[in-house]
């Protein structure tokens, strides 16, 4: 099957994922994606990602993180730029989800970075999605 949003399937795979309150779920590698669970795990979000090479396909085995009685950490996923429509931003006016308290992944020249770390570089870029 063809996939036209990769990262949208990745978050939604993630949200089902904690509505169902699975431990862990597995995705189809890439580096983009990669780089997002990474800068989902720096952020507090999932507790592990670890890249599992079986045979000719790569995957990313995310496990994800619960808080009490399997309260996600993840509250919210709203994927901001899609192939039909991008959603670029300037350095100077990047984003601040729930002031603050969420966070923004931008794909910048810098690599894939947050709102904060953006902002501290001073790098516009692709806002790809809002975490909270």
């Amino acid at each position: 099957m063809s996939m036209s949003d990769p990262i949208a399937d990745l978050l939604t795979r993630i949200r089902n994922a904690h509505i169902a309150r699975l431990d862990s779920l597995e995705v189809r590698y890439s580096k983009l994606k990669a780089d997002i669970v990474e800068l989902m795990k720096r952020e507090g979000f999932v507790t592990d990602v670890e890249v599992i090479h079986e045979g000719p396909k790569r995957e990313l085995s995310i496990r994800l993180k619960y808080y009490g009685e399997k309260e996600p950490a993840i509250r919210g996923l709203k994927r901001i730029s899609r192939p039909g429509l991008r959603n670029y931003v300037k350095a100077t006016n990047v984003p601040r989800v729930l002031d603050g308290l969420g966070v923004a992944v931008l794909s910048t020249s810098s690599g894939i970075l947050t709102d904060r770390q953006a902002r501290r570089k001073n790098v516009g870029g692709e806002v790809l999605c809002h975490l909270w």
